[in-house]
C-alpha cells in the first residue's frame, strides 16, 4: 500500500447532437483527488472538499461518488476498504451542467483506490466498473481513456473504440448558472419514438462520426442536428434555441446540449472559438442568464496518477 496518491480526471461532454448515450469526448477541465490513509482519532473515513471543509463519510458514504468508487474498486479486487481514509478533491468541472462531473468523480475514486492499494485493475477494468457505477458509458470512457470514444454494451461487455476528430475542429461550451438534473432530463424522454425517428437517428450517428473525422461542414451540421434526445429536453433549458442558433450564425458548424444539459456545445472551426463563444454568452445575457464559456481545441487525456 503507499503512502499517498493524486488522480486527475477529465470532465466530458458526451451525446455531441446525435450521439446520444454512445459518443463522449473528454474535455480540459479537471477533478483532482489525493488519497491517503489517515484515520482520525475514531478511525472514521472523512473527505476533504475544496477550501478545506471536512466531513465523515462514515454517516452516508452511498451519497458520495469519490467514496463509491473507491468502495467498489476495492470490491472488484477482493481487497478490504482501509478503515481509515482522507480524501482530498478538488475540481473546476462544472456541477450538474452536462459536463461529466459524476462520472469523474466515480473514476477518479476508483483509480485512486487502485492506486493506493496497488489492485489490479487496469483501464478497461475501470471502464466497466464506473459504467456499471455510475450508468453513463459515454462519460465513463474519455474520463478513462481521454480522447473522444464511440462506447457500446456488447456481448462480453463495454466495447470502447477512439473516434477521429480533425484537428482543424475545436469544441466550444457556454455554461449558464442553472441546472438541470439528470432525472428530470431522463424523465423528458419518451418511452418510444417512430420508426422513421429511428431511420432518421442512425443516419445522424453515421454523419457526426464522418463529419467530426473530416471537418465535413454538411455532414456535421446533420449530426449534431439530434432527433433523439434534444427535441424533448429543449424546454429545459431557457433559451436554447436562441443560443444554438447564435453559434451557427457566429460561424459554428452547428450546436447542442452538452449531455442532458444545461451547458450547450458547439463544433467550431478552432480558430472561431471566441466569436462563438462570445455570442452564445452574449445571447444568454438577452435573457438575463448569466453564461460563462471555455474551449477545448483538442480532446483531454484519460486519467492520470502519480
Amino acid at each position: 500500500m503507499r503512502a499517498s496518491v493524486t488522480v486527475r480526471v477529465a470532465g466530458s461532454t458526451s451525446n455531441l447532437g446525435a450521439g446520444f448515450d454512445c459518443i463522449g469526448v473528454a474535455v480540459g477541465r479537471w477533478l483532482r483527488v489525493t488519497a491517503r490513509a489517515a484515520p482520525d482519532a475514531a478511525g472514521r473515513t472523512i473527505a476533504i472538499e475544496r477550501g478545506g471543509t471536512l466531513r465523515s463519510l462514515d454517516t452516508a458514504p452511498e451519497a458520495d461518488l469519490l467514496y463509491r468508487g473507491f468502495v467498489a474498486a476495492c470490491r472488484r479486487a477482493g481487497q478490504e476498504v482501509p478503515a481509515g481514509l482522507a480524501l482530498a478533491a478538488d475540481s473546476d468541472i462544472p456541477v450538474a451542467r452536462g459536463l461529466g462531473s459524476s462520472a469523474a468523480a466515480t473514476v477518479a475514486g476508483a483509480a485512486a483506490a487502485a492506486a493506493l492499494l496497488e489492485l489490479k485493475l487496469d483501464r478497461a477494468g475501470l471502464a466497466e466498473l464506473g459504467s456499471d457505477l455510475e450508468g453513463h458509458p459515454d462519460n465513463v470512457a474519455p474520463a478513462v481513456f481521454g480522447g473522444a470514444n464511440l462506447v457500446l454494451r456488447g456481448p462480453d461487455g463495454l466495447v470502447v473504440t477512439p473516434l477521429p476528430m480533425h484537428p482543424s475542429l475545436a469544441l466550444v461550451f457556454a455554461v449558464p448558472d442553472f441546472t438541470v438534473e439528470t432525472k428530470r432530463a431522463r424523465a423528458a424522454l419518451p418511452a418510444t419514438l417512430p420508426h422513421a425517428d429511428a431511420v432518421r437517428a442512425a443516419a445522424k450517428s453515421a454523419a457526426l462520426v464522418h463529419g467530426l473525422a473530416h471537418a465535413d461542414a454538411r455532414l456535421l451540421a446533420a449530426g449534431l442536428d439530434d432527433v433523439l434526445h434534444v427535441p424533448f429536453r429543449r424546454s429545459l433549458v431557457p433559451g436554447y434555441d436562441e443560443v444554438t442558433r447564435a453559434a451557427r450564425q457566429a460561424g459554428a458548424y452547428g450546436a447542442t446540449l452538452s449531455g442532458s444539459g444545461p451547458t450547450i456545445v458547439a463544433v467550431v472551426v478552432a480558430d472561431g472559438v471566441g466569436a462563438v463563444g462570445d455570442a452564445m454568452v452574449r445571447t444568454w445575457g438577452a435573457r438575463d442568464i448569466a453564461a460563462r464559456t471555455f474551449h477545448a481545441a483538442r480532446p483531454a487525456g484519460g486519467y492520470e496518477t502519480d
